[in-house]
């Protein structure tokens, strides 16, 4: 299948594999930060992608599961060269985050347990506490503009809390609830007539099949906990709308709360480690796949466990991507699915303030407990962490001052000296 025009010139896989591998190592800051860096490479330096393919494109990959900043970057690469174009773009968004996160996962479980590393773990968390927020305020503040946004919101967050509602069924609410009652909330888009394309099933069947191999493969050979893990963040990999941050609900609903595969320190050391690294913040699902098998078994089954949920995690992108590549300028149009993404978007502000919270609690209390009946985690109010809250604070400000890697390095080192200043 071949891509739209997009230039007079299409550039040839050696500039396509440069241009790339820059946005590749220089992909750190989230999703808000990679995006700037590709519309910078793609549509300001050079004309590869016009502004309005990329909006279009950028639109229609935040109605996907799975990591919308990656995604895009495969579909810029589909664009531009095809199949080939979109695996080469695709894939080094990954690798060099990939490799980074599977030295840093090996060094944790290696060292996490020494009291220093664990002080200037500490820093980190705080950090990513006010990472979180910071995410938080910027996008209700973008999003939350109508009644019925706040409503789906602010349920959203209750069901979470309160009553430890699916994750999946949570987001599939909102986005029937948006796409009844949102759908003359904003102004309509410009029809787009739809272009005809012959698409062979093979992208999607070969995708599917690639996805599932190694999966089908662990369970035949009697390898249960690949298997587990293989299924879980292939499940995680079709319901994980709304990017890393309101995925992350879900995840440690389930990774810590109802499988017991990692702790919440665990959790939340893995994502201040995904934040140093270039590439999507879903990593952190690697750190969490190689921290299951290395708690279950060492480091054998901790490489296998990792290299299982990458696979699981980013093939499916490949596959989305393929399949709907050619319909993207029609299906950016739609109104019905236009209203949908609102709705979803608005029930990610109440999932990311659910997030805040069950991070908040674990960084700042050393115990807490469930509030019965309800799902809802309360504090301990005695096993209050000061430190925590000082290096909260500290890390709100160095954030307004330098640079998010500055920042996390600072805070480790701050951690660590309070903790040999304090003990």
């Amino acid at each position: 299948m071949a891509p739209f025009d997009t230039a007079d010139t299409k550039p040839d896989l050696s500039q396509i594999l440069r241009v790339f591998t820059r946005i590749g190592l220089m992909s750190f800051g989230g999703p808000a930060a990679q995006i700037a860096v590709m519309h910078k490479e793609l549509v300001e330096d050079r004309p590869w992608l016009s502004e309005q393919q990329f909006l279009s494109a950028l639109s229609f990959c935040m109605l996907l599961p799975g990591p919308e900043a990656m995604q895009l970057c495969t579909y810029a690469g589909w664009r531009l060269r095809g199949v080939t174009g979109g695996l080469i773009a695709g894939l080094l968004f990954i690798l060099p985050g990939a490799a980074v996160m599977m030295a840093l996962a090996w060094a944790y479980a290696s060292w996490g347990d020494v009291p220093l590393v664990h002080a200037m773990f500490l820093g980190i968390k705080a950090t990513v506490v006010v990472i979180v927020v910071q995410a938080l305020i910027r996008l209700g503040q973008k999003t939350l503009k109508h009644r019925v946004h706040w409503l789906i919101s602010l349920t959203a967050f209750l069901a979470l809390y309160l009553f430890g509602a699916p994750f999946p069924l949570v987001i599939a609410s909102a986005a029937l609830i948006g796409a009844i009652f949102l759908r003359g909330a904003s102004d309509p888009p410009a029809p787009i007539q739809k272009t005809p394309h012959r698409q062979s099933m093979l992208q999607p069947v070969l995708w599917l099949a690639l996805w599932l191999a190694p999966v089908a493969l662990a369970m035949g050979l009697g390898a249960t906990t690949l298997a587990d893990i293989g299924l879980f963040f292939s499940k995680l990999a079709v319901v994980s709308f709304g990017g890393a941050y309101a995925v992350l609900a879900y995840m440690a609903q389930a990774t810590v709360e109802t499988h017991g595969w990692v702790t919440p320190g665990q959790m939340l050391d893995g994502l201040g480690l995904a934040e140093t690294t270039p590439g999507p913040l879903i990593l952190v699902t690697q750190f969490i796949g190689f921290m299951t098998g290395y708690n279950i078994a060492g480091t054998g089954l901790a490489i296998a466990a990792a290299l299982m949920t990458l696979w699981t995690t980013f093939v499916p992108c490949f596959l989305w991507i393929f399949t709907a590549a050619p319909h993207v300028d029609w299906l950016t149009t739609r109104p019905r699915l236009s209203a949908a993404l609102s709705g979803i978007t608005a029930a990610v502000v109440g999932v990311i303030a659910n997030l805040s919270l069950w991070f908040a609690l674990h960084v700042f209390f050393h115990d807490t407990t469930t509030l019965a009946p309800l799902s809802a985690t309360v504090p301990v109010p005695t096993s209050l962490d000061l430190k925590a809250l000082a290096l909260t604070g500290l890390a709100a400000m160095f954030l307004t001052r330098i640079s998010l890697p500055l920042t996390l390095l600072c805070m480790a080192i701050a951690g660590g000296g309070l903790s040999i200043a304090f003990g």
